[in-house]
């Protein structure tokens, strides 16, 4: 029995072209790591550089630098640098967000502490450090930048992270419109239409470099989120043409796969699929040296499309899509149907029916009504596990990689305990039909209480510790959000009070690292409050979009009473 990993094997499988500026970039990413070492290296720095002069002069005054034993010597590396590149990010321009008030009429009405009030206020005082614009300069010689241009001011993450990113922008915009500040929200939704436009699917980020990607399809919540506060059916009239073009995406060729269950129903699921099998250029180096203890060309090239296709996951990288959790290079992302991605794209497919019959176009509305219910028995039939009360990754095997339809077998489902293993609570619809049932809820609830996730500062990543950022002790406020809104919307006060406690958790995590650090960050130490998290590929990040916009959107939510404490506890 195999692994599938390609329709037909990898070798099938598409693969997007690089361009001239990235294939240099790498080469000096890579004579940069040994002039310099790797301590502190972040090869990502390299190939985000904006070229001063065209490319032919740069690649000629690189092959003139001297290298005595192979090596370029760092004066004569940083001397070519200063000459011929501007500084990483400076193609993105700092911009004062227009609708930024420093506070907002009806900001956090729920919010009676005054030290958290206070400390909110400065949350929401960071989105003027993260919000950009492309500069110019990118659209006169785009062929000098990986960045690419955009309609509309941007929100960035923060530090290494200088461009967009698109599932982040989901928590960004639910931040963004706590702080009411709906025009940068929209501005966000359309330069991600954009990209769609060009490319007919929103990338992993708004680089060159991740054309061959996405990243979690998040934009029908985005456009469903504005349209709750704004009512702007403007809006969704301009919006969905690209929400049917992603919904096609994730619908068709690769992303495609067909299982047919124990009663012979045949489902038509999701999963990632990145169109690339090389090392990605913005850890070129990284990756070649994960792969170096393969043999055969064929080998390393499924292994950088499985790394590719993990980073078009978003959890990048985690034991969830390894077969062995202790090596990297048995990544099998593109052989896993993904709970969250099918959970996911129900949402779009609900959300795509409910803004079509907002705009009156009923035909395309009734569509996607029944391609919900279709997704809808796909998580019942291929995800839900009744003996854990939990929704379930699916490992494809079979004794061909040419198989067209997948026949379900129960112990192909992955028993490991993940928090993606509950986001399907999410789903507002699908938690009113879980209340149908009464005690569904209930049993979902416990068997998250008992799954071993719930921690002193939120909900962990995953159960296992293997030094991957997307594993135990790391969480993620994605993550938690989801969850937390799951369980709030599920219409169980059990759930909801437990929703709650979850939050307060988070809150209070990300405000005692504020309080020692002075910034949100990236991830954090479930087990202890106000401890930052860490492992994975790159040093830990702050800013941070996604942190900022959960916080606030917790605070929206369940607010924090006068007399509760925000310090840990």
């Amino acid at each position: 029995m195999a692994l599938s990993t390609a329709p037909c094997g990898d070798a099938s499988a598409p693969v997007k072209p690089t361009t001239p500026l990235i294939s240099f970039l790498q080469r000096l990413q890579s004579a940069a790591l040994s002039t310099l070492g790797p301590d502190g290296f972040d090869p990502k720095l390299y190939v985000d550089l904006p070229l001063k002069t065209d490319l032919a002069a740069t690649e000629e005054a690189f092959a003139r630098l001297p290298r005595p034993g192979g090596v370029i010597p760092v004066s004569d590396l940083d001397r070519f640098l200063g000459d011929y590149f501007g500084e990483a990010g400076s193609d993105l321009v700092h911009t004062e967000p227009e609708d930024f008030v420093a506070e907002p009429e009806g900001f956090l009405p729920k919010v009676e502490n005054p030290k958290v009030r206070a400390w909110a206020l400065e949350v929401h005082s960071l989105w003027k450090n993260l919000t950009r614009r492309v500069s110019d300069e990118v659209r006169r010689r785009p062929e000098r930048h990986t960045l690419l241009p955009l309609p509309g001011p941007v929100v960035v993450p923060g530090s290494r992270f200088r461009e967009v990113y698109y599932w982040d922008s989901y928590w960004t915009i639910r931040g963004l419109l706590a702080s009411k500040m709906y025009d940068t929200a929209k501005s966000i939704v359309n330069n991600l239409i954009s990209l769609i436009d060009i490319y007919g699917f929103a990338l992993n980020g708004a680089r060159t470099y991740y054309t061959n990607r996405s990243e979690p399809p998040l934009l029908s919540s985005m456009v469903f989120e504005i349209y709750k506060r704004t009512d702007d059916l403007a809006f969704v009239k301009k919006s969905l043409p690209s929400l049917l073009k992603e919904h096609s995406f994730w619908n068709s060729d690769i992303h495609k796969v067909i299982i047919q269950d124990l009663q012979g129903c045949k489902h038509s699921v999701s999963r990632y699929y990145a169109m690339w099998n090389k090392p990605r250029p913005e850890t070129a180096t990284i990756d070649v040296e994960s792969a170096s203890k393969l043999i055969s060309a064929s080998q390393k090239e499924i292994f950088y499309r499985q790394v590719a296709s993990t980073a078009e996951s978003g959890w990048d990288f985690s034991s969830r899509w390894m077969s062995n959790s202790s090596d990297l290079t048995t990544l099998a992302t593109t052989s896993i149907i993904p709970v969250d991605l099918n959970a996911f794209i129900y949402k779009m497919e609900l959300d795509i029916a409910f803004l079509a019959k907002l705009i009156e176009d009923n035909s395309t509305s009734e569509k996607f009504l029944a391609a919900s219910k279709a997704r809808q028995a796909a998580m019942k039939s291929i995800f839900w596990n009744p003996e854990m009360e939990q929704w379930l990754d699916y490992w494809l095997i079979s004794k061909s990689n040419c198989e067209e339809i997948y026949k379900w077998e129960a112990h192909f489902q992955n028993h490991h305990i993940f928090a993606s293993n509950f986001i399907p609570l999410w789903i507002e619809t699908n938690n009113k039909d879980l209340c149908k049932d009464g005690t569904m809820v209930e049993k979902v609830l416990k068997s998250l209480q008992s799954s071993g996730l719930l921690h002193a500062a939120g909900i962990a990543t995953s159960l296992s510790n293997t030094g991957q950022q997307w594993d135990f002790p790391n969480g993620w406020a994605p993550l938690q959000h989801m969850i937390v809104e799951g369980l709030a919307n599920s219409g169980s006060e059990e759930a909801k009070s437990v929703a709650e406690d979850i939050a307060i958790r988070w809150i209070r995590t990300n405000y005692a690292a504020y309080t020692k650090t002075g910034a949100m960050h990236e991830k954090y130490d479930v087990e202890t409050c106000g401890k930052i998290g860490g492992g994975g590929e790159y040093k830990p990040q702050t800013g941070f979009g996604w942190s900022n916009g959960v916080v606030l959107a917790f605070l929206e939510e369940f607010g924090w009473p006068r007399d509760r404490e925000i310090d840990c506890q």
